[in-house]
């Protein structure tokens, strides 16, 4: 194990001179780039994705006994509650005829792009393991999220700029933090950057005052000298690599940058699009027109974050349901439709994975007996999630859930299940794309996943 460990450092040293050049796909798929939206607090499956209509029945009474629970989930069930049927309309939408919240009609007219996952379960029923769980494919902190997976095994298109960024929600950040986007135990040049969301998204991109560019640049070659000098005595240094990388990112980025992330040359019809002209809407629009921008850049994998910690603007809706799940999607609505729309109508959709996930499902019942306002618990057997674009089969759905959408109709999906099918619409096989680390070839999906063929063209 301690020569595997020496070889895998050397290995860190030798392999990639340059850690983001592209590398060809294990197998063809169209999608090239991944736009990941997590929203972050656990979002009610009945009441915007899963309809069930059989909780009308129970509402105010108990569930009958649901079998293949275990945990907290099961003594919650388990314990006095009553049924909260979802308060809001459902229609059904599109040639699949796909129900719908009526809380997303702009999302709806893209139902017919769309392919569903239902009763995806996680590991963990709390909000800071489960954050990771789908963010890494690991409860535990430490391990590399699903980005620098994804840019560890294709590298990135466009040298000039990230091939793994990250715009969080303006408000703040989600629960564990950077460590959402982090690159574990891979080199730290596959780790997300971050962008800002308010303001210029990138700070200093600017040249200083009195410095012109080939005095920079002669500036940067020495930088460089000693830093590669400062290197070859310390073989295996990720960090002192991905910084010496940085570096050179950061002069190429001072060319490049500006104009992929000046949002005010879009079009005033393109920024209504988006809904950068409401203040419920501009937040998230923002986050979205920039990542089609990164898109037609060349950016390999962006995430987008909605929802902050796990308070009033996250989607951890324990109590009041029936106000505070509609102030959070009229924020996503409009400007995800937006992107899709958009990046259909300049060819970009066919090239590009987007996914749609939280970090756990709710419960269709609480155990507060008493409250006016009722909400929804934590959920870990009942995650709703949906991708897009690339070879994802439109209108197609993988998994069901049970008539109350608390855990799946039959067998559960894994969360692995879903990482495996996110690599293979990118052209990557979860089982090849592994990494030496501690004596073990570590994988995104752990022991491996299967690829959910139902919603693959």
């Amino acid at each position: 194990m301690a020569l595997a460990g020496m070889l895998a450092d050397e290995m860190d040293a030798t392999a990639f001179v340059n850690p983001m050049a592209p590398k060809p796909q294990h197998f063809p798929r169209k999608a090239k780039h991944c736009i990941f939206m997590f929203m972050a607090g656990g979002v009610s499956q009945m009441d915007t994705f899963d309809y069930k209509p059989a909780l009308a029945r129970y509402g105010g009474g108990r569930l009958p006994k649901v079998p293949g629970l275990s945990g907290e989930i099961e003594g919650f069930l388990n314990a006095p509650h009553r049924a909260i049927p979802s308060p809001f309309e459902f229609k059904q939408y599109g040639q699949c005829g796909r129900y719908i919240s009526t809380l997303f009609p702009n999302l709806a007219e893209c139902v017919d792009d769309l392919a569903f996952v239902y009763g995806v379960k996680v590991d963990n029923n709390n909000h800071g393991p489960a954050v990771m769980h789908v963010n890494t494919g690991s409860q535990l902190q430490g391990s590399a999220s699903v980005g620098s997976w994804v840019t560890y095994g294709l590298g990135s298109p466009n040298q000039d700029l990230p091939g793994y960024v990250v715009i969080q929600d303006p408000r703040g950040s989600p629960v564990n933090g950077s460590v959402v986007w982090g690159n574990g135990y891979l080199p730290a040049s596959y780790q997300g950057t971050l962008f800002r969301s308010t303001g210029s998204p990138i700070l200093d991109l600017e040249l200083p005052a009195g410095i012109a560019r080939d005095q920079q640049r002669r500036e940067f070659d020495l930088i460089k000298k000693l830093n590669d000098s400062h290197l070859a005595d310390r073989p295996g240094a990720s960090e002192l690599e991905a910084r010496i990388h940085a570096y050179e990112l950061a002069f190429r980025m001072q060319a490049e940058a500006p104009n992929v992330v000046d949002l005010a040359k879009e079009p005033e019809r393109i920024r209504q699009l988006y809904g950068l002209d409401d203040a419920r809407t501009e937040g998230f629009g923002r986050q979205c027109l920039l990542a089609r921008r990164l898109v037609e850049a060349g950016v390999r994998y962006t995430l987008l974050i909605h929802g902050v910690e796990i308070g009033r603007y996250s989607w951890d809706d324990h109590g009041n349901v029936k106000e505070r799940v509609p102030q959070h999607a009229v924020e996503v609505d409009k400007p995800i439709a937006a992107l899709l729309k958009d990046l259909k109508a300049r060819g970009l959709l066919q090239e590009t994975l987007v996914v749609w996930a939280s970090e756990m499902g709710r419960t269709p019942f609480i155990n507060e007996l008493k409250s006016d306002k009722p909400g929804r618990d934590h959920n870990q057997y009942g995650l709703c999630m949906w991708m897009a674009g690339g070879d994802v089969k439109a209108g197609a759905t993988a998994g069901a859930t049970d008539e109350f959408g608390i855990r799946a109709l039959h067998d559960p999906i894994p969360l692995r299940d879903v990482h495996a099918t996110i690599l293979n619409l990118l052209g990557l096989d979860d089982r090849r794309l592994t990494y030496l680390h501690a004596g073990r070839f570590r994988k995104l999906t752990d022991i491996g996943g299967s690829v959910l063929k139902e919603i693959v063209a």
